[in-house]
C-alpha cells in the first residue's frame, strides 16, 4: 500500500511537470518571439517546477530539462551543453571542493572554537561567536551548506546538548531555539554581504555582466554590502533575543569547553596551515583581479584546489566523493545555461515590459519599491536561492531599468535582496532544511521570525544602503 502511495506521488508530480511545459507550448505566443525561444521557455519553466515539486532529484530533473531542449529544437546539442563550459559553474565546483579541505583539515572548527572561547560567556554571545565564525569563513567558502552543516551546527549542538537543551525531550526553548534561529537568520545576512556567501551570488554577479553594464567583483560586492551587512547582524540578533529569548542567559561553560576541545586539537597541523595559506591566497587574488592581475577567479580557486591536492591536503577520491558538489555542478551548468538562452531570445524583455506597465505613472523610486517588494516576497514560492534567481532576476533587472532606476541600484537591491529573502522559510536556501531538520524550531516559530527578520532588513538595507551606496557613487 505504501508503494503505491508513494508511485502515485511520484505520477503526480510528473503530471504537474510535464503539465507546466505544455500550458506554456501551447499559450498564445507574443509577437516578436520565436517558436524556438517559446519552446526554450516552456522546457526551462517544466525544469523549474520539477526542481520545486522533485520527481527525482533537482539535478536529474535539470539534466532531462537539457535534453529537452535539444529534442524539442530549441537548442543544439553544442549551445546545450554550453554551460557546463562556463567558468562561473567551475568555481561554483571549485567552491566546494576548497570547502572538503576546510572541514577534512579540522581548521574551521578550529576557527569556530577560538571565538567561543573569546565570547561565549553569555547566550547572546555564542551566538555572536559562531556567527563570527560563519563572517570569516564565507569570506572564503562559497558554500553556506558546507560552512554551516560542517562547521557551525555541529558545534552549536554540542553547545545545547551541554546545557540539556534538546528537541526530543521538550527542552528547546533553554537554548536551541534561539540559537538555531540567530544562526540561520544571521547566516543569510553573511550570505548577502560576500560575493562568496553563497554560490548562486557567482551566478547573479555573471548574469549582471553579460546583461548590463554593471560588474560585481568581489571587491565592489563587499564595499556595498559591509557597511548595511554589519548592522543587520548587530539588530537581527538583538531583535530576536528582544522578543524570542532563551531560557538560559549565562553560559559560562562555553568557553572552558571551546579550551578544552582546543587543547585536544594541539597546535596547528601541517595540513591546516597549507589550507588557511591557500585560502587567504585565492581571496587575495579574488579581491586584487583587474587591478594587480587579470587572473579569472575560478582560475584562482582551481589553482587553490590543485596546491591542495599536491600537497595531500585532500586527495582526488575525497573530490570524486564530494556527491553534493557534482550534483550542483549538474544544476548550475544546466540551469545557467537556459537562463542565458532565454535572457538572448528577448523573452525577458517582453515580460519585463508587461510588469513595468503595471507601475505606468508612478515615479521611479516608487516603481522600484514596487518590483522589489514582488521580487523579495515571492520567495516563498522558491526553495532555492538559485531557483528564484535564474527565474526571477534579470526580468525583474529589466524591468527596473525600464521604469527609470538606475542600474547600478537596481543591481545592488536585487543581488543582496537574492540572499536576504532566503531567511523567510525553512526551505529557503541549501542549508535551511539541515538547520530545520534538528527540530529545534517550529515551523511557525521560523515563518514568524524569518517575516520580522526580513522587515528589519529590509528597512536598513533601504536606509543605511541607500545611504552608503550615494557616498560610494552608486547612484
Amino acid at each position: 500500500m505504501a508503494a503505491d502511495k508513494t508511485r502515485s506521488k511520484i505520477f503526480l508530480k510528473w503530471m504537474i511537470v510535464i503539465g507546466s511545459g505544455f500550458l506554456i507550448a501551447f499559450s498564445p505566443r507574443p509577437d516578436g518571439v520565436t517558436s524556438e525561444s517559446w519552446t526554450l521557455l516552456a522546457v526551462f519553466i517544466a525544469t523549474m517546477v520539477g526542481s520545486v515539486v522533485q520527481p527525482l532529484s533537482g539535478s536529474a530533473v535539470v539534466l532531462l530539462g537539457v535534453v529537452a531542449t535539444v529534442v524539442f529544437g530549441a537548442l543544439t546539442p553544442a549551445d546545450a551543453l554550453k554551460g557546463y563550459s562556463d567558468p562561473v559553474v567551475w568555481l561554483v565546483l571549485a567552491a566546494f571542493f576548497l570547502s572538503v579541505g576546510m572541514i577534512k583539515t579540522g581548521l574551521g572548527r578550529r576557527i569556530a572554537l577560538h571565538f567561543v572561547k573569546l565570547m561565549g560567556r553569555r547566550t547572546l554571545g555564542v551566538g555572536y561567536a559562531l556567527v563570527a565564525t560563519d563572517f570569516v569563513l564565507a569570506s572564503m567558502i562559497p558554500s553556506n551548506g558546507a560552512r554551516n552543516g560542517g562547521v557551525i551546527l555541529p558545534i552549536a549542538r554540542g553547545i545545547t546538548e551541554t546545557y540539556n537543551s534538546r528537541p526530543e525531550d521538550g527542552t528547546s526553548a533553554k537554548f536551541g531555539t534561539f540559537l538555531i534561529n540567530l544562526l540561520y537568520q544571521c547566516d543569510v545576512i553573511i550570505c548577502a554581504t560576500f560575493l562568496t556567501g553563497q554560490a548562486s551570488n557567482l551566478i547573479i554577479a555573471d548574469l549582471v555582466a553579460k546583461n548590463s553594464e554593471v560588474k560585481l567583483t568581489y571587491l565592489s560586492w563587499l564595499t556595498a554590502s559591509i557597511v548595511p551587512g554589519l548592522v543587520s547582524l548587530t539588530i537581527v540578533p538583538l531583535v530576536i533575543y528582544k522578543l524570542f529569548p532563551p531560557e538560559i542567559k549565562e553560559t559560562p561553560e562555553a568557553p572552558a569547553l571551546a579550551k578544552g576541545e582546543l587543547h585536544q586539537l594541539g597546535p596547528m597541523s601541517r595540513h591546516e596551515k597549507i589550507m588557511l595559506a591557500v585560502l587567504v591566497a585565492v581571496v587575495a587574488l579574488w579581491v586584487t583581479k583587474d587591478h594587480l592581475h587579470s587572473i579569472d577567479t575560478s582560475t584562482s580557486a582551481l589553482l587553490g584546489i590543485s596546491v591542495l591536492l599536491a600537497a595531500g591536503v585532500v586527495d582526488w577520491r575525497d573530490l570524486m566523493g564530494e556527491r553534493e558538489a557534482w550534483s550542483v555542478f549538474i544544476w548550475y551548468g544546466g540551469l545557467v545555461n537556459i537562463a542565458t538562452f532565454l535572457a538572448a531570445s528577448g523573452i525577458t524583455n517582453v515580460f519585463a515590459g508587461s510588469v513595468a506597465d503595471l507601475t505606468l505613472g508612478m515615479a521611479w523610486a516608487a516603481a522600484l519599491a514596487v518590483l522589489l517588494f514582488v521580487y523579495f516576497y515571492s520567495h516563498y514560492f522558491f526553495a532555492s536561492i538559485t531557483a528564484h534567481v535564474l527565474a526571477m532576476l534579470l526580468p525583474f533587472l529589466a524591468a527596473s531599468v525600464a521604469v527609470g532606476a538606475p542600474a547600478s541600484l537596481s543591481v545592488l537591491f536585487l543581488a543582496y535582496f537574492s540572499n536576504l529573502n532566503a531567511g523567510l522559510t525553512h526551505y529557503g536556501t541549501t542549508h535551511a532544511p539541515i538547520y530545520f531538520g534538528t527540530g529545534y524550531v517550529k515551523q511557525s516559530n521560523w515563518w514568524t521570525i524569518g517575516l520580522l527578520a526580513s522587515i528589519i532588513n529590509i528597512a536598513i538595507w533601504v536606509s543605511v544602503g541607500l545611504a552608503w551606496w550615494k557616498v560610494l557613487g552608486w547612484w
